[in-house]
Parts: structure tokens; C-alpha cells; sequence
């Protein structure tokens, strides 16, 4: 009888807090379940305007292809405007560059870098950065190159940077410390890159002055002393 009524106390206790917590217990399901879809649709949403952004950037591509240079930059400006923070956008700019590079229209390609350097794609934003560079040089502009590359860490690209700063360097005529750098990204480049690399180096080595050769030292001949002759034989006293 007593574990009979200790069950129903049990279960009396059960309905109790059902009853007193069920509402909130319900608030918590419906809350979760409302986060949860919330959530999908927030992915999907995103996945949308990444196939849109993707969209966009393959007509910028394909347009570039056809030499409808007019096209290319539509697209350019509709994933700018719409999806600013989307890589698809940092990477048409690359490409703007590129071509702007191209045309020779230097001012408005490290205009479309330098928007790109402090990108969300750490690495993309290096390589902007290193073509900024590049371009600053060729402008005569080797001060503002070596600041471009020196305001941050390079990483995994730091033989490039110093590729570059070697550049620079030799831009500004300091032969010396062009050397340097070209030395320091020697042996970690790819084959193409390597090659010219070394061609450089040559070139810059057999431009430089001989070592001077050691002062001789100053060699103070030693007098010689006179050497005596020989005697003088006393006169011979006449005979009487």
C-alpha cells in the first residue's frame, strides 16, 4: 500500500510541474524550433546571393573574353553596389585591374587595389597589395612602394615582398640594398620567377665595384750603413 501511494504521490508531483512549467517548457520548444528555422533560412539566403554574386561575376569574365570591355564594368559596379561584402566582388576588382594594368591606365588600377587590400580574403588582400606596389614603382613612385609593403605582415608571401622591395630599391638606385633583398627571396620563388630573379642578382653583382685591395704596408727601407774601406797604408817614410 505504501509503494502504491508513493507512485501516485510521484505522479501527482509530475503533474504539478507539468502544470506549473508546461507553458514555458512550450515557450522553449517553439522558441527553438523558430531559431532553428531562422537559421535555414538565413543560409539559404546567403547561398542565394552567393550564386548571384557568382552569376555576375562569371558575365563580368565571360564579357572580358569577348572584348566587351563596357559589359564587364557593368557587372563590376551591380556586384560592387549589391554584394560589397561578397569575395566575388574583391576578386572583380583584381580583375579590373588587371585590365586597367593593361591599358596602361595605372592611376585608376591602384585605385581598384587599394580597395581590395584590406579584403576579408586575407591572401587576396596581399596580392593587392603586392601588385600596388608594382604599380607604384613603375609610376616612379618607389618611397610609396616600399611603404605599401612594409604596413604589414607578409606571411607566406614574403619572398614576393622582397622581390618587390628589391625592386623598389633599385628603383631609387640603392644597388645595395636591392641586392639584399633580391638575396633574401633567392631559392624560394617558382622556376620562372627564380630564373629572373637570378638574372638580376647577376646583373647586380657584376655591377659592383671590385673590393678595394688591402693598403700594402708602408715598407721603411733600412739605411745601409756605409761599409768601411780598406785601410789606408801609412805613407812610406822615405829611406835616408
Amino acid at each position: 500500500m505504501s509503494d502504491y501511494l508513493s507512485e501516485k504521490e510521484q505522479w501527482e508531483l509530475i503533474r504539478a510541474w507539468v502544470r506549473d512549467n508546461g507553458p514555458w517548457v512550450i515557450a522553449g520548444v517553439a522558441v527553438a524550433v523558430g531559431l532553428i528555422g531562422a537559421w535555414r533560412w538565413w543560409q539559404a539566403h546567403l547561398d542565394a546571393r552567393g550564386i548571384q554574386a557568382d552569376t555576375l561575376y562569371t558575365q563580368m569574365i565571360t564579357a572580358l573574353e569577348h572584348g566587351d570591355r563596357s559589359e564587364a564594368f557593368v557587372r563590376l559596379g551591380e556586384l560592387e553596389r549589391n554584394y560589397a561584402s561578397s569575395p566575388y566582388a574583391d576578386q572583380g576588382k583584381m580583375v579590373a585591374a588587371r585590365v586597367f594594368v593593361e591599358e596602361n591606365e595605372l592611376d585608376k588600377a591602384a585605385h581598384e587595389l587599394a580597395t581590395v587590400m584590406d579584403s576579408k580574403d586575407h591572401a587576396l588582400g596581399l596580392v593587392a597589395r603586392m601588385r600596388l606596389a608594382r604599380i607604384q614603382i613603375s609610376q616612379g613612385k618607389p618611397d610609396q612602394a616600399l611603404g605599401t609593403l612594409s604596413a604589414t605582415e607578409p606571411g607566406a608571401f614574403a619572398a614576393r615582398y622582397h622581390a618587390v622591395r628589391g625592386d623598389a630599391y633599385y628603383a631609387k638606385g640603392d644597388k645595395g640594398a636591392a641586392l639584399k633583398e633580391y638575396r633574401s627571396a633567392q631559392g624560394t620563388l617558382d622556376r620562372g620567377a627564380s630564373a629572373l630573379l637570378d638574372l638580376k642578382i647577376a646583373d647586380l653583382v657584376a655591377d659592383a665595384p671590385p673590393p678595394a685591395a688591402p693598403a700594402a704596408a708602408s715598407r721603411t727601407a733600412p739605411t745601409a750603413a756605409a761599409a768601411p774601406g780598406p785601410a789606408t797604408p801609412p805613407a812610406a817614410t822615405p829611406a835616408k
